[in-house]
């Protein structure tokens, strides 16, 4: 059986269409085309069939999916278990994490990593907590930065993470002399915010309830830094993580508590215990743990906030 032909399959189920997974394959309509109709040949049953402009699942072709799903997996085990035989210096390492982890963490960390391990090509999926999860149960990524709390998930923890609120700076404000911002002082205040798949949303948001604040959203974005300068221009109060850079002096940057308590959770560096983890993303791992000890994100802000308890590590 022709592995390409399956991955085209089920990667136009995921992607919902045809032309969205040529975009994620690299491949033409045309060829796409080609495998799936040489795949339903081999199988002697039909796996799509067209309502409208859209592609739609038959019964068979649902049937088959998950089944296809595990040989998929099965192949790629199999090659990354190939490629750590040769002692863990070559392969391709998927990792998922936030815009701003990416940016803020990865960024600067990567050309050390690459120094050491130059033949491991590490591929960079961005996006929110609860995407970075999925992808890891689904064996899309070997690992991803993400904030402790999915018990599924074994990991290590990297560094603990702040909701901050980020406010245009005034002369002669009280705020300016403050170490923390309380979230019931947000009442009615404008706000902007990260999308619901972040996690620093989710922590704001849960605390909002707890606290009956109910803040004037101006914005969400997935884009921290669009956030960030709306409040240097004083257009609201930024909800961001500690994660995200700040550098304007025209700021303040608190950090937000409930009740004296800080809003947050450690971020980890996390993998799915159900599926093999090469060796090259172990060291990783190692490299990454060593990397955060000495360069942790957001420690100019944080220092004088309250301590937010370390927990095990997960799967530890």
């Amino acid at each position: 059986m022709n592995l390409r032909a399956l991955r085209t399959f089920v990667t136009t189920v995921e992607m919902g269409g045809l032309g969205r997974a040529c975009a994620r394959l690299h491949l033409s309509q045309p060829a796409a085309s080609r495998q799936i109709h040489a795949l339903e040949a081999e199988l002697g049953l039909a796996l799509f069939e067209r309502v409208g402009r859209r592609l739609q699942l038959t019964s068979d072709g649902e049937d088959l999916l998950n089944q296809s799903r595990r040989l998929l997996d099965d192949a790629t085990a199999l090659l990354d278990q190939a490629l750590s035989l040769k002692g863990g210096q070559i392969g391709t390492l998927r990792i998922g994490a936030t815009p701003h982890v990416i940016a803020g963490v990865l960024a600067p960390f990567l050309p050390r990593y690459r120094r050491r391990y130059h033949n491991v090509e590490v591929q960079l999926l961005e996006g929110g907590a609860t995407q970075q999860s999925t992808r890891l149960h689904r064996g899309e990524i070997h690992l991803a930065i993400t904030p402790t709390g999915d018990e599924r998930l074994h990991g290590r923890l990297l560094y603990p993470v702040y909701a901050f609120a980020v406010l245009r700076s005034e002369r002669d404000s009280s705020k300016s002399r403050r170490q923390a911002l309380e979230v019931a002082s947000l009442a009615s205040k404008p706000v902007l915010l990260l999308r619901r798949e972040f996690g620093s949303r989710e922590w704001f948001d849960a605390a909002c309830a707890i606290s009956h604040v109910r803040p004037q959203v101006r914005l969400e974005s997935a884009a921290p830094q669009t956030l960030v300068e709306l409040a240097v221009a004083g257009y609201g109060v930024a909800i961001v993580p500690s994660t995200v850079s700040v550098s304007s002096d025209k700021v303040l940057v608190l950090p937000l508590v409930q009740r004296g308590t800080p809003l947050g959770r450690w971020s980890m560096i996390a993998w799915n215990p159900q599926r093999y983890l090469p060796l090259y993303a172990q060291r990783f791992v190692d490299e990454l743990l060593a990397y955060v000890a000495r360069h942790a994100p957001g420690q100019k802000f944080i220092r004088h906030a309250p301590v937010m308890p370390r927990p095990v590590d997960p799967g530890a």
